[in-house]
C-alpha cells in the first residue's frame, strides 16, 4: 500500500495562495443559499468547520517578524 509523503516542498507563495482558495471557498459556502435539506446543512457545515480549523493551523505554523532592537510598530 502506498504512503503519504509527510515532507512538503512549498514556498510562501504557494502557501498564500492555497490560503487564499480557502478563504475563498469558506466565502462561497457563506454565500451561497441553504437549498438542501437537514443533511446537506449539516454537510456544509461540517465542511466551513474544517476549512476553519486547517485555516487555524495554517496560521499557527507561521513565524512572524519581530526586530530584536529598535521600537517595533506593528500594522
Amino acid at each position: 500500500m502506498p504512503q503519504y509523503n509527510d515532507m512538503f516542498e512549498l514556498s510562501v507563495a504557494d502557501m498564500d495562495l492555497v490560503e487564499d482558495s480557502l478563504r475563498r471557498a469558506l466565502m462561497s459556502l457563506t454565500q451561497e443559499p441553504p437549498n438542501e435539506d437537514h443533511v446537506g446543512k449539516a454537510e456544509r457545515e461540517e465542511y466551513r468547520h474544517r476549512i476553519h480549523d486547517l485555516l487555524g493551523r495554517l496560521h499557527d505554523q507561521k513565524i512572524f517578524y519581530r526586530p530584536k532592537s529598535g521600537i517595533y510598530v506593528g500594522g
